[in-house]
């Protein structure tokens, strides 16, 4: 058997040396030289299907290839099954990454408990006592999942073979580590080590592996940028502790839409699917408070209503501030310039906090409307109609912009029991009969009239 043969490479500019480094000589870059292996041991780590066979690829044209419906696993989770794109995709990575905390352990142990189909959950952070502890408190009556605590890949790989899974979970790749490679779990060299020796494993075998990767602190899966390209689906599951809602976004997908979104519910038992989040994400409050605006966003295919909360008050130090929770601050300051000139309301001495409810982030241009309502109405501390809300974008003139699929924001915003929509005059409706009144807007002004009569 030929023995692994490992070298160094600079993931910059790709000079190799025979051992590690701190500078690369070539390029001057420092850190970038890691293990990687050359030539593997001759060794089989699993067993492949009877049904499988080795055989080389040959070209086809375009019009000679076949289209089968594609299969997919339901994983019984219709938020989880929303953001895959109808299901798990067998042979396919999917990448889950998110906040310490937020629970991503506890989703797909979730969803593993609940399965119909054999799955092994692969955990490198806990002990087996520690996930049965959790288990009972989530779904305590499982036959379908197997808990195994390993961190080396090639014993992970024996058991696979002894219990051949449907699904395999994998918490995390970044405990994971090789006999290939001699560097630290969590290293780019073993990261990426590991994650390719499971995707041929998912590739050749066709069963789907979901990875659960750490992120650094400024919210990117940590490891090599490669990673993620390396994988089928990268997955966010987003949310702050102080919060029980979490957001599960699409960041890429082979066989999907990033435009998904996922929302569930942190509670004692485990993680809630809300299936009707506007009613979540707008507050039961029935008195008039000013500052306070709904509008009608799209994420996905799925309509929202989000409430916008804006407090407007005199700077106390020379320079005002500027401050927004799950909104584009750069965009905020566009918006109180087209405020300042081209509406002529003087907001440049006063400070400006913006507040998307719920803990999640939007930035689907078509709240700006709302976005402005709120604004006006803390600065003149005039309420607006709790059966109003918005749907439309605000230009750089001033002028109301239409968005895409208008008909849906209106019909989400009549289920929801709203009495008025304020949209742009440029947008095409086709709606006939619908108990909503629809008012057109095509300047700031006029929405400042209507609202506040000024």
């Amino acid at each position: 058997m030929a023995k692994t043969k490992t070298a160094f490479f600079c993931q910059n500019c790709g000079t190799q040396y025979a051992k590690w480094v701190g500078q690369c000589s070539a390029c001057k870059q420092w850190n970038t030289v890691v293990e990687e292996v050359v030539q593997k041991e001759e060794k089989v780590n699993w067993k492949l299907p009877s049904q499988t066979s080795k055989r080389v690829s040959k070209p086809l044209f375009v019009n000679e290839i076949s289209i089968e419906k594609e299969i997919r696993l339901n994983t019984f989770d219709l938020e989880f099954n929303r953001v895959l794109g109808g299901g798990l995709v067998p042979g396919a990575l999917v990448l889950l990454g998110g906040e310490p905390g937020v629970g991503k352990s506890t989703l797909l142990l979730q969803i593993a408990l609940k399965l119909p189909y054999k799955t092994l959950y692969v955990s490198g952070e806990e002990s087996q006592k520690q996930i049965k502890m959790r288990a009972d408190r989530i779904y305590p009556n499982s036959e379908t999942c197997l808990i195994l605590t390993e961190t080396k890949t090639q014993n992970i790989f024996k058991q696979i073979e002894a219990t051949e899974p449907d699904i395999v979970v994998i918490d995390s790749i970044q405990t994971l580590h090789s006999d290939y490679i001699e560097s630290a779990a969590g290293s780019i060299s073993q990261i990426r080590e590991c994650t390719a020796e499971l995707i041929k494993f998912a590739k050749e075998t066709n069963t789907p592996v979901i990875l659960i990767g750490h992120i650094t602190k400024d919210g990117s899966i940590a490891g090599p940028k490669i990673l993620e390209h390396m994988v089928d689906t990268v997955l966010q599951f987003e949310g702050d502790r102080n919060y029980v809602y979490r957001i599960l976004r699409s960041l890429k997908n082979r066989f999907g839409s990033t435009a998904e979104l996922g929302i569930y519910e942190m509670q004692g038992s485990g993680l809630r699917e809300v299936n009707n989040p506007s009613e979540v994400l707008i507050s039961k409050n029935d008195d008039g408070l000013s500052g306070t605006a709904i509008a009608s966003t799209v994420e996905g295919m799925r309509p929202l209503l989000i409430e916008i909360q804006a407090l407007v008050s005199t700077a106390v130090y020379g320079t005002p501030q500027r401050s927004t929770t799950g909104y584009n601050a750069k965009r905020l300051n566009m918006l109180l310039a087209v405020l300042e000139k081209r509406a002529g309301f003087k907001l440049g001495a006063k400070d400006v906090f913006l507040n998307i409810t719920g803990g999640i982030s939007v930035d689907d241009p078509a709240i700006d409307l709302a976005v402005v309502a709120a604004i006006l109405s803390s600065n003149e501390d005039i309420p607006i109609d709790k059966g109003t809300c918005f749907a439309a974008e605000v230009g750089l003139a001033g002028e109301i912009r239409p968005v895409q699929r208008i008909e849906q924001r209106i019909l989400e915003a009549e289920k929801l029991g709203y009495t008025t929509i304020i949209v742009s005059k440029n947008n095409k409706i086709g709606l006939k009969s619908t108990k909503i009144k629809i008012l057109l807007a095509s300047k700031i002004e006029e929405v400042a009239r209507n609202l506040f009569s000024i």
